[in-house]
């Protein structure tokens, strides 16, 4: 049997985003993201329940401050307490994952959107995602860039806009563009 766009968009494979069952998937995000994100001043539940509705798993006491924006929603699964600023945009073609107790900066994006790198599949309108991983009591600093495929690791710290290109280490602090690792965190 052949994978529909959705399943191939999910499986990480190249997939055409301009089907009609991809575009009814974002056009209804995009519903969700303005009931959302006019919730704003709404008491805290509230904004959870939006969240229940239409991520993939939110855990206890997690909180998203609006505006956030996402492509789908239910690719995003989110932690017990995590914590993600304003202004936060998740490119979630396929999973994103971030772990208990991770705290996410204002203006952090978290792209699992990625495009071939050969012109003619880019051409032909495909497009392919690769999921991300961020583990627990991870800190991002604001304006942090986290490109496809990345895995950072737990307790690791990633500095105010860096763009972090590769994986990082559990217990490691990195900084800068492309992200270095500046040390390792001290086990006090």
């Amino acid at each position: 049997m052949d994978k529909s766009e959705k399943q191939k968009m999910l499986a990480g494979e190249l997939y055409r985003p301009s089907d009609p069952e991809i575009q009814a998937d974002i056009a209804a995000n995009k519903e969700w993201m303005a009931r959302y994100n006019a919730a704003s001043a709404a008491p805290p539940a509230e904004r959870r329940a939006l969240l229940v509705k239409r991520l993939a798993h939110v855990g206890a006491h997690a909180v998203i401050r609006p505006p956030f924006f996402c492509d789908y929603g239910f690719n995003i699964s989110i932690g017990a307490n995590a914590f993600m600023n304003f202004n936060c945009v998740i490119l979630d073609v396929c999973s994103v994952s971030i772990g208990d107790g991770t705290q996410i900066g204002p203006a952090v994006q978290i792209y699992a959107a990625d495009h071939p790198r050969d012109p003619e599949p880019r051409r032909a309108g495909l497009e392919f995602g690769r999921p991300v991983v961020i583990g627990r009591n991870v800190w991002i600093g604001g304006g942090a860039i986290i490109v496809p495929g990345v895995t950072v690791g737990d307790d690791a710290v990633i500095g105010a806009g860096s763009v972090v290109t590769r994986d990082v280490a559990p217990g490691t602090i990195v900084a800068g563009n492309p992200a270095r690792l500046l040390r390792k965190q001290s086990q006090d």
